[in-house]
């Protein structure tokens, strides 16, 4: 039988065992998936005429070859109402999609960095009318 003082080791040790692997090892995984380089658009480019450029167009203004066929038009980066979306949202669109319309999610298809290169490209086509 263990005495107490023991158990209360044992708990503090698993305690430990705990914080390490939860809080630093949760930091050093982030960081793997951190992109170690800023966004870039010729990259955002190449990623956006791959994935992208069907739905939304060459310029980014909702009218390309696939568009016509879907049910809810794509976005038009070159609105107003694009200009003043954040990065963040961009990103999250990408990342999850919009429920209830052809926008699907980009998560697993696209890597962190790719995805915020395709938001750095959006915002040249946006500020391409201005």
């Amino acid at each position: 039988m263990l005495s107490a003082s023991w158990r209360f080791r044992r708990y503090r040790i698993f305690g430990a065992g705990l914080f390490v692997t939860f809080f630093l090892g949760g930091a050093a995984t982030s960081c793997l998936y951190a992109q170690d380089y800023p966004p870039d658009r010729a990259r955002g480019k190449a990623v956006y005429e791959r994935h992208c450029q069907h739905c939304h167009g060459m310029t980014g203004q909702g009218d390309g070859p696939d568009a016509g066929s879907l049910k809810v038009s794509p976005a038009n980066f070159q609105r107003f109402q694009s200009f003043l979306k954040s990065d963040e949202e961009l990103l999250r669109t990408i990342e999850h999609g919009v429920v209830f319309s052809p926008m699907h999610s980009w998560r697993g298809q696209l890597t962190d960095g790719e995805m915020q290169d395709v938001v750095a490209y959006i915002r040249v086509l946006s500020q391409q009318t201005r």
